[in-house]
Order: structure tokens, then C-alpha cells, then sequence
């Protein structure tokens, strides 16, 4: 089969001829049809990520359909031919607060999505929403698991609330507003272009600003009527202070990520004074997932897809998302 294939830190990802995996007890081999890209793509190939393993197969969201089943596949299992989707990740244990210890992203070291096929335990493939193609599905993964699970397993976003949701443009906080607006949220955005703002009306919400904009906090909540219940956010760094500042008293901020580096001098009376809940999530569990796409099924909810790439061009693609000029997520189209 054909594979987008690292072979070394720092060098362009390549399409390889690799054996086709066979399905072992209780696994799936599953034909992919689309895969696509996370940031974390660009992480392992630059050397920013933990534990690299080298080479390896890229991509932990995929799309596709059951090829065959393994001995030992348990009944419920999708059928051969089954538009299906996959769990992004591997192991993530009982505990649904926290993942286990083992537990990895799909994709380093474990063989990834940007292939023909993958092999996988039965119990990670999940049926694919009928209302998506095989690209718009291959967006949701690991973009809506860690958007869902920030938004309502860990911040418990209601409907009627005010959330603020920055950054938008990048696949989780664009999954992460239109999750919480299909659960009747009100919400708002930040992001550094216009354009993308104008977007994120378009999707569901309310309004926006630019983050680059001197005092936006204060007119962003002069905009929205009030402070916000929910704050959903992946920058942290020295910008986290002002989210300190727009988050109603008792409000709950909530980030998945740390693209701005640490957060220094985080003034304590704000948090106490204000009785804040600050909250950190990453990925989700399998029942994360489950109520995702129990969501997505129920609204309809159609995940934004910025541009699609043949496999043969994923290299390109890896370049887009490292430029961050995305507004969704980048898919690649196998087969």
C-alpha cells in the first residue's frame, strides 16, 4: 500500500510503498478514504513533540470503510463495507477524568491515518455520520473529541450561556463553536483576521473580534452584553491574563492547548476574588467520542473543511497547516 511516510526530523514526508497491515484477534483493517492533518503533524516532523519514534506514518483522524475483520472481532462490530470512523487514539484507560498513563495520539509512535490502510481494535472504529462524506468526516476526530470534551465534559457549557471561544479558524475551536452553539450557547469569537470572523457568524455565531485589537476585551463584552460564563482557549501565554479580565464571576475557563508557551504572574485575587474554575482537558475517552458523535448525528453538524490534498501532495499540505492561514481543517484524499 501507499503510505505518507517520516522518515527523519526536519525533512519533507514522503509517499512510501509499505506492507498492507494484516488484522490481528479483535482488530479491523479498515481502506481509508480521507485522513486529516493536526497541528501535532507539524510538531513531530519539526522534532517538537515527545517520545518521536522515526520513521512512522503520520495522522491520527481518518476516514473509510471496513476492508475485513480479524479472528475474534466481536459481533457488534461494523460490517465489512461500513462507512466507519476512528478513535484517534489508543489506551486511554477506565478512568474517564483522565487518560491513562500509556495512552498515546494515534499516528507516533503507533502507524497512522495518512495510508490506505490501517489496522485497529474493533472497539476504536465507530459508524461514520450518514450525513458526511468520507473528507468532512475525516475532519472530526480528534478536532471534535477535544472540543466536545473541553466544552461540555470538563466546562459543562449550557444552553443560555455566553462563551467565548478564541482562536477561531483552527479546527477545535471551530468544532468547539459550533458544538456550543448547536446546544444553544451563545457564542463569540476571537481570531487575528476579519475574514474568519465574518466566517464564524456565518457558522453560528454571535460575533467577534480580533485579538490583536488594543482593549478588546473590554469591547468585545460591551458587544456581547456582559463577561462570559464559558471561555474556551488553546493559546494560554501571556494573553491568558485577559481572559481573566472577560470571564463572568463564577465563570469557568477552560484550555486544551499552550501555543503561547506558559502563563507568567497569573494574579491570584482574580481567580479567587471572581471564584473562577480553571480547567485543563486534552483529547477525550472513548465515551468522549461517542457523545461527539451522538451530537454531530443529532444537529446535523457538518465539520469546515479549508482544502484537500492528494495524498501525493502531503507534504504541501503539512506546509498549509504550518503556515496557519487554514479557516477549518486541511483533509487529504487517499485512494
Amino acid at each position: 500500500m501507499q503510505a505518507l511516510q517520516l522518515d527523519a526530523i526536519n525533512q519533507p514526508a514522503a509517499v512510501r510503498d509499505v506492507p498492507t497491515p494484516t488484522p490481528g484477534p479483535g482488530e479491523i483493517l479498515v481502506r481509508l478514504h480521507a485522513a486529516a492533518l493536526n497541528h501535532r503533524d507539524v510538531w513531530i516532523q519539526k522534532g517538537q513533540y515527545g517520545g518521536i519514534k522515526l520513521p512512522c506514518i503520520l495522522g491520527a483522524d481518518g476516514a473509510g470503510e471496513v476492508a475485513t475483520h480479524g479472528p475474534e472481532v466481536p459481533a457488534e462490530a461494523p460490517a465489512v463495507g461500513a462507512r466507519v470512523l476512528l478513535y484517534p487514539g489508543l489506551r486511554w484507560g477506565n478512568n474517564p477524568k483522565v487518560q491513562a498513563k500509556d495512552f498515546v495520539v494515534r499516528g507516533m509512535p503507533d502507524p497512522g491515518t495518512f495510508a490506505e490502510y490501517i489496522t485497529l481494535p474493533a472497539e476504536y472504529v465507530r459508524p461514520l455520520p450518514a450525513h458526511l462524506s468520507y473528507e468532512q468526516g475525516a475532519a472530526l476526530p480528534l478536532g471534535g473529541l477535544t472540543a466536545y470534551r473541553a466544552a461540555f465534559s470538563r466546562a459543562r457549557v449550557q444552553a443560555g450561556e455566553r462563551v467565548l471561544v478564541t482562536g477561531v479558524g483552527g479546527g477545535v475551536a471551530l468544532l468547539a463553536a459550533q458544538f456550543c452553539a448547536a446546544r444553544g450557547a451563545e457564542v463569540w469569537v476571537t481570531s487575528s483576521s476579519d475574514d474568519k470572523l465574518a466566517r464564524a457568524r456565518a457558522l453560528g455565531a454571535k460575533g467577534g473580534i480580533k485579538y490583536t485589537a488594543e482593549n478588546w476585551v473590554k469591547t468585545l463584552m460591551q458587544q456581547a452584553g456582559g463577561p462570559f460564563d464559558v471561555i474556551i482557549d488553546s493559546a494560554a501565554g501571556p494573553a491568558f491574563n485577559a481572559l481573566l479580565d472577560a470571564a463572568a464571576p463564577g465563570g469557568r475557563i477552560v484550555f486544551y492547548g499552550g501555543t503561547l508557551g506558559a502563563i507568567p504572574d497569573l494574579p491570584p485575587a482574580k481567580v479567587f476574588w471572581k471564584q473562577l474554575s480553571i480547567l485543563g482537558s486534552t483529547m477525550g475517552s472513548p465515551q468522549d467520542f461517542e457523545d461527539m458523535l451522538a451530537l454531530v448525528t443529532e444537529k446535523q453538524i457538518v465539520p469546515v473543511v479549508d482544502e484537500v490534498f492528494p495524498l501525493a501532495e502531503g507534504e504541501a499540505a503539512l506546509r498549509r497547516m504550518d503556515a496557519g492561514v487554514q479557516f477549518g481543517k486541511i483533509v487529504l484524499k487517499i485512494g
